[in-house]
């Protein structure tokens, strides 16, 4: 048992590791795009700040869910049990389920895969917060332009209908 806990505590780590570069650089390259985006209105950039930071949780989730795997029929230090037999997406779904912190409780870890486990759902919950507090800082920049946008837009058209000599 014992044996399993320090392989366990070493993948819990590099997972860590993994998924935090890995949420860091989409949060990077979200920002370094965001200011580029400037024929989207602020209501399309925000949709798209959302579609990254859920990307970046979708492969984070999947690192932890082929780890699993990895840990589970390659390495040994532990398994999955449950009601049904544990299949290839099974590792993802309890990845997703833990990321989250949902935890169904269909499937549940043994061995060194409970350490891991654990590490995940701090993780997880460390990363969605990140992603929060992201959101809010370019939800409150974004916010401001919306009007500003919006008469933007409200001149360019009444100068195409004045070029045209017609009203807007």
């Amino acid at each position: 048992m014992v044996a399993g806990m320090i392989p366990g505590m070493i993948a819990a780590t590099l997972l860590v590791l993994a998924t935090v570069v890995i949420h860091y650089e989409a949060l990077r390259v979200t920002s370094r795009a965001l200011p580029r985006l400037t024929a989207f209105t602020p209501r399309q950039r925000l949709v798209a700040v959302l579609i990254a930071i859920f990307a970046a949780h979708t492969v984070e989730v999947w690192v932890y869910g082929g780890a699993y795997l990895v840990l589970d029929r390659l390495i040994d230090i532990g398994g999955f049990k449950g009601e049904v037999p544990v299949v290839l997406h099974d590792y993802v779904y309890f990845s997703t389920v833990t990321y989250s912190s949902l935890g169904y409780g269909d499937l549940y870890p043994t061995g060194g895969l409970r350490l891991v486990a654990g590490v995940e759902a701090i993780n997880g919950l460390l990363l969605i917060g990140w992603s929060d507090s992201y959101t809010y800082l370019a939800m409150i920049e974004l916010w401001g332009l919306h009007d500003e946008f919006v008469e933007q837009r409200r001149n360019e058209r009444q100068e195409k209908a004045a070029r045209r000599g017609g009203s807007p």
